[in-house]
């Protein structure tokens, strides 16, 4: 009699141990939160940090690790994933540092946002370390599902509901979408993986290379939906200013990490189809940089302006994932992640400082808000201005450098009106920043300026953090070339023209 043997696959556990720790982490400050007495949220925010540090222990132990799949190629860990995710995990550290004194002038103390935040962060690091299309759905609903929740936390807020709402409804569109598209590519390709993209890329069937058209086209929308690139931005204003502020800090940097990872990703496996998605992605890109920088001139609400920023500067980061793409042999991945890098940093520290007009169970975005900043809080004033410039990107800070790589990267592979719409629209852009300028250092208060809130030694750790980084960070620019350039591992395009030549001959 023959007996079944279940084959369990090959698994290492080191290659998951950050996103153990970080699940787990968030668990704990959960069940902390259940036990505790009182309303003190120390106790879940010590969990929650201990956490967060224990993942990026981790995560730095295993930056000089060999490349690997594991869990049945569920799981990828390599150099661009494992530096998505330690920047994932400083956002949620800082967004943890700064968040209780926001809270309690807001009147949400909740201690439930702290292990809610987690497995946001948690369902981000899926999203960038795998290279299945199931693991990633799974880390993009874990991520999305505790931000709907986070974007309505402000129950006594209409704002803050109608934000909640309009992202769930058109999250679940986008996450549809996608469920759509991968259904499609796995009847073109008979896999989830996304090395099978560009294997059956090379496929002579016409019924196989149509499948995946449409599939990938799914694909490229839904993904567009994440990362908030035009004509599928619509969430994105209205979900930064009803949000918490604290959220919304989290969502602009640490959320857009995990899709702008997840987009390089998608595009690295299907550069073998590029003829199909480059008009697209083309039009896409010039729309997102033209209409992100014209509406945001005109926005009289902070948190608004910024969302129309970050809108513009997905559009920088698309152009620097199409170049990529086009040419992954000369072109290195550093330009995107480094751009990617200072622009979460800075727009992390902005909305730290915005945090700042939330008085009483009210906060006040607008413009006037800041009106005699620099004279009631000179620390908050020169790190919106420093921070601010180098999301706009002026030198010396680091969002002018990372935005010059991925100009000439463009030049390189051809994208040539791409870059020029791109430096174009940098320029103008400054004009919405000198508003936020004017208003904290030339604008006088008055009796409808509303008080701002204490600012904390936590908040003043941040505000340094990212102000210093945005300067100082210059120097990682090498060292992070030199480190995503030195993995030699073949891109799937490459692999699958490989194995194309080879059964052909």
């Amino acid at each position: 009699m023959n007996s079944f043997v279940f084959p369990f696959p090959v698994i290492d556990w080191w290659s998951i141990m950050p996103v153990i720790v970080l699940g787990l982490g968030g668990v704990v400050a959960l069940l902390t939160e259940m036990f505790r007495g009182g309303r003190d949220n120390g106790p879940i925010i010590g969990v929650s940090l201990a956490s967060i540090a224990g993942a990026a222990a981790v995560l730095v132990i295993q930056l000089q690790a060999p490349t690997l799949e594991s869990f049945n190629q569920m799981v990828y860990r390599d150099r661009f994933g494992m530096v998505l995710q330690l920047l994932i995990l400083l956002m949620t550290f800082l967004t943890v540092l700064f968040s209780e004194e926001y809270l309690r002038e807001k009147r949400i103390p909740f201690g439930e946002f702290y292990p809610m935040l987690l497995w946001c962060a948690t369902g981000g690091l899926i999203m960038v370390g795998t290279k299945s299309l199931l693991m990633f759905f799974i880390g993009l609903e874990v991520l999305s599902i505790a931000l709907y929740v986070l974007a309505g936390l402000s129950k006594q807020e209409p704002k803050s509901e109608e934000s909640a709402i309009k992202y769930f409804l058109l999250g679940s569109f986008g996450s549809a979408l996608l469920l759509y598209g991968m259904a499609l590519v796995f009847g073109a390709t008979g896999g989830l993986h996304f090395d099978n993209i560009a294997l059956a890329a090379a496929s002579d069937s016409p019924m196989v290379r149509t499948l995946l058209t449409f599939g990938l086209g799914f694909l490229l929308v839904g993904l567009c939906f994440k990362a908030a690139l035009v004509p599928f931005h619509q969430w994105s204003p209205d979900v930064y200013q009803g949000a918490p502020t604290n959220v919304t800090a989290f969502m602009a940097s640490a959320s857009k990490v995990a899709a702008v990872g997840a987009m390089f990703r998608v595009l690295e496996a299907s550069s073998a189809l590029r003829e199909v998605w480059m008009p697209f992605l083309y039009v896409v890109a010039i729309l997102t940089m033209v209409f992100g920088t014209v509406v945001a001139l005109v926005q009289t609400d902070l948190k608004r302006m910024l969302a129309y920023a970050g809108i513009a500067t997905s559009g920088y980061m698309l152009v620097g994932m199409m170049a990529y793409a086009l040419n992954p042999v000369s072109i290195n991945s550093s330009a995107v992640m480094f751009f990617l890098i200072g622009y979460a940093v800075a727009t992390l520290g902005t909305f730290a400082m915005i945090t700042l007009v939330a008085r009483s169970g009210r906060e006040h975005t607008s413009f006037e808000d800041l009106h005699g900043l620099w004279k009631r809080e000179p620390w908050a004033a020169v790190t919106l201005v420093v921070l601010g410039f180098s999301v706009v990107g002026i030198p010396p800070t680091v969002g002018f450098w990372g935005k010059l790589q991925i100009f000439m990267d463009a030049l390189q592979v051809g994208l040539a009106p791409l870059a020029i719409i791109m430096a174009v629209t940098s320029i103008v852009s400054i004009g919405f920043y000198l508003k936020v300028v004017k208003a904290a250092f030339v604008a006088e208060p008055d009796e409808h300026t509303v008080q701002l809130a204490p600012m904390s030694p936590t908040l003043k750790l941040v505000a340094l953090t990212c102000a210093a980084s945005s300067i100082f960070m210059l120097g990682l620019m090498g060292p992070l070339k030199d480190y995503l350039g030195r993995e030699t591992v073949p891109t799937t395009a490459e692999l699958a023209l490989t194995e194309t030549t080879q059964a052909r001959r």
